[in-house]
């Protein structure tokens, strides 16, 4: 009854870590926006269940609808070859058994227009750096854009670049650039994961080690009750053979009984009468 009990429980806990194991979408190239033709991959990535995802998304035309209606599957891939700014929505991964496990979703903008952002397309970590790059279709090399954070502007990026230093929770925010004589690219979010701090354990202060003790061997204390014994029967002997002897003494010479008399009284001689 009890392993019975034990089985069930095991099983019990295997089904919760498998259930809090989160899926993660990860997009190649990592990057939020595309220009129209280009090509991407999405991949549901899960150690534990591999091939037990498919990629769904909403956009303004379909809701939740798989990856092989408008991609090409490959078990926990989805590959898109040729993007149309229709495939701007949320992608996300689900379990194909029906259960409602699922990852994060992602935003995806496919511009028609000639300019676009990268930046990351996934949460970035607390503290860390994000570099922004403002991207023409024509020409290829970098160009002048100027940046901005919600519709405000933030600074210039000579050479199309923009680096966010130890990024914080206040960085979140709709960002787009603009190259002059080019256009303005689509926006995208940017999101700041808080770093988990981990506390150090106390330092335990030294153990100063307690001097070695000497025990006695056995062999020591074995001998040590044998002199013991030996003292002890030694006091007992003599006390008896003492004993013994003053009692023998006794009964051979026995105290002479000194028998005392007493002197003649003289004779009272009566006093004359005058």
């Amino acid at each position: 009854m009890e392993g019975t009990s034990v089985l069930r429980l095991l099983a019990l806990i295997s089904l919760l870590s498998r259930s809090t194991n989160q899926v993660r979408l990860t997009v190649s190239p990592s990057r939020s926006q595309f220009f129209r033709g280009e090509s991407v991959t999405l991949i549901c990535e899960d150690e534990n269940r591999p091939d037990g995802w498919t990629v769904r998304r909403n956009t303004s035309r379909e809701t939740r609808t798989e990856c092989k209606g408008w991609g090409t599957p490959a078990g926990s891939t989805c590959n898109m070859d040729y993007l149309l700014p229709g495939d701007t929505g949320l992608y996300w991964c689900e379990s194909i058994n029906g259960s409602s496990s699922s990852s994060s979703s992602i935003q995806l903008s496919v511009s028609g227009g000639s300019v676009i952002l990268q930046s990351p397309v996934l949460p970035v970590m607390e503290g860390d750096d994000v570099t922004l790059s403002c991207r023409a279709r024509n020409p290829t090399h970098n160009l002048p854009a100027a940046f901005y954070k919600d519709g405000s502007f933030i600074g210039d990026g000579p050479s199309g670049h923009m680096t966010l230093l130890h990024v914080s929770s206040s960085d979140e925010g709709l960002y787009k650039c603009n190259i002059s004589r080019h256009g303005e690219s689509p926006s995208s979010r940017i999101s700041v994961k808080e770093k988990k701090t981990t506390t150090a354990p106390p330092e335990t202060p030294p153990t100063t080690e307690a001097p070695p003790t000497c025990s006695p061997s056995p062999l020591l204390i074995i001998t040590l009750l044998c002199h013991l014994v030996v003292m002890f029967l030694f006091f007992i002997c003599s006390f008896l053979l003492g004993f013994s002897f003053g009692l023998r003494t006794k009964g051979s010479d026995p105290l002479p009984c000194v028998k005392m008399t007493l002197p003649p009284q003289a004779e009272l001689v009566p006093e004359d009468d005058d």
